[in-house]
């Protein structure tokens, strides 16, 4: 959605520029980031944790395909391997991708709405600062004796009650003190949102990157509160003798995934959502063109929130529900992906005739269209009951869900990076790095994600450190894709110093077809954007 058109940005008000804001320097040395409150600095922090993390946890996947390069046991112990698996996935959904998005919401949702900062910064402080010691934490526990855990980054019951290892206490407590930091974070983004908009800028107004942030931070708010009373069960049934999940006491096991899955599905929402605002604000801007059914859009958003409470048992199929429950959970599985249509057919409609070019964050966009379609067409497989017990717990799965996180939600991070860097450092990244980024990602992306399709269908179970030998050679060529992506976000790293530390200046508006009220400031953003409210005509 246009807010500031070229005709308009005259009448956006008073904007500061760097030489007005002396006034506002900012504290020096390590005071300045354990201090600040300043909204763009808060979200360099989570953006530079979260691509800290994404190493960390792509670190421990190198070693998940380094073990699974061919059978046999080769380099760890199948406990540690557990152990990776299970603080890989968590990393990923809660100290990278979660992170990422918070950090771009951070910092360009009070500059697109022309507010002057976020609605609570010292919250907005706090809710950062407690997630490296949340992290800390959790990756610690794997120094302990026994190990960290090694249950699987869904924690079943009992594999996290009854046979886990005395680092489960760390896991709850980390994951406690993650869902609060997200629980403040959405707190901010909605009191900013519907408190802070500049003059003129009312709802159906707003881009769609702040839309698809203020349903995803109602979603965080709604089943965070879940995970919390899942991990509670789980630290009692541990360590106070409670029976929630042990038959013997008259719990039940299948009760703690009807728990988890209740905050596991709309979960996945949350970690996709933001990135539909990403894909939304780019393919516009550089097809040169408006976005195709902005309405649509902003509801269709709307109705996977809505919807994603009420398919979390298709997780469950092969646990013994009674077929009407399948039937249900199958059709609600199903009708969530007409709206997830809706926004692919406005993407393409927006690109048709459009004056397209090729720079880094469209070629993003359009890797993030159709990797995450494949992704969701997967998934529509999954939603089949009868076909689904032939998938589960197979590569099959492993593939749907990473198509949809990786070539998905980190995709779009990408792109939002490279869309934005030139308003962040001030300087345009080299062009050719980014390409060189790209064209190796997306190759070694789907060399390491689409075999896994072929294990799947062939009955290779996930989460195990040896395999039949039938497995061997797609494993290699998996294994060696898996090298060669993680390389290649090594070339992303030197970009991202390369174009901090100098550059071609970057202009105020460096995307001839990007509309907005962030690309009215200049480049690099202002510490303090909008001493008085734009007004959006």
């Amino acid at each position: 959605m246009t807010l500031a058109t070229r005709e308009n940005q005259a009448d956006v008000g008073h904007i500061e520029t760097p030489e007005q804001e002396h006034h506002h320097a900012p504290r020096r040395g390590l005071k300045r980031w354990l201090l600040t409150t300043n909204h763009k600095e808060i979200g360099t922090l989570y953006l530079w944790f979260s691509f800290t993390m994404f190493l960390v946890g792509g670190a421990m996947a190198m070693v998940i395909r380094a073990e699974l390069f061919q059978p046999g046991l080769q380099l760890v112990e199948p406990n540690f391997f557990n152990q990776m698996t299970t603080v890989h996935g968590l990393v990923m959904v809660f100290g990278a991708v979660m992170p990422a998005f918070t950090g771009l919401a951070n910092w360009m949702i009070p500059m697109m709405i022309g507010a002057p900062d976020m609605a609570l910064p010292r919250l907005n402080n706090w809710s950062f600062w407690i997630l490296p010691f949340a992290f800390a934490m959790l990756l610690g526990s794997l120094f302990m004796e026994g190990g960290g855990p090694a249950f699987g980054w869904t924690f079943y019951a009992p594999l996290s009650t009854t046979f886990s290892g005395d680092s489960t206490a760390l896991f709850v407590f980390s994951v406690h003190i993650m869902g609060i930091s997200s629980i403040m974070g959405a707190i901010n983004v909605i009191v900013t949102i519907v408190n802070l908009r500049a003059p003129g800028m009312t709802y159906m107004k707003m881009p769609l990157f702040v839309w698809t942030w203020l349903i995803t931070a109602f979603l965080l708010i709604a089943v965070m509160p879940v995970l919390a009373g899942a991990v509670t069960m789980v630290l009692t049934d541990k360590y106070f003798g409670t029976s929630f999940f042990d038959a013997a006491g008259g719990g039940d096991p299948v009760l703690f995934q009807h728990i988890f899955w209740f905050f596991g599905h709309p979960e996945v929402y949350i970690m996709i959502l933001p990135a539909f605002g990403i894909i939304s604000a780019i393919v516009p801007a550089f097809s040169r063109k408006r976005l195709f059914g902005y309405a649509s859009m902003v509801y269709a958003t709307a109705s996977i929130a809505l919807l994603s409470f009420i398919v979390w048992a298709h997780h469950m199929f092969t646990t013994g529900m009674p077929v009407a429950a399948e039937l249900f959970f199958m059709y609600c599985t199903m009708l969530i992906s007409v709206p997830t249509g809706v926004k692919v057919f406005n993407w393409v409609a927006t690109m048709w005739r459009g004056a397209i070019s090729f720079e880094a964050p469209m070629m993003f966009a359009l890797a993030f269209i159709v990797l995450f379609t494949i992704g969701g067409l997967s998934g529509l497989m999954l939603a089949i009951t009868p076909v689904d017990f032939q998938y589960h717990d197979t590569y099959f799965v492993v593939a749907h869900f990473h198509y949809v996180l990786v070539s998905g939600a980190v995709f779009s991070i990408m792109a939002a990076a490279y869309y934005w860097l030139p308003k962040w450092t001030g300087h345009m990244y080299s062009e050719t790095l980014a390409k060189w980024h790209f064209w190796c990602s997306i190759i070694s992306v789907n060399l390491l994600f689409f075999p896994m399709h072929f294990l799947g269908l062939a009955g290779m179970p996930r989460r195990i450190p040896d395999y039949a030998l039938q497995f061997a050679d797609i494993n290699k060529i998996v294994s060696i894709g898996g090298f060669a992506f993680g390389l290649s976000q090594l070339i992303f790293l030197a970009l991202v110093i390369k174009c901090i530390r100098g550059g071609d200046k970057a202009p105020a508006k460096p995307w001839d077809g990007a509309e907005g009220l962030e690309w009215s400031v200049a480049s690099p953003a202002p510490l303090h954007t909008f001493d008085t409210p734009p007004e959006v005509k």
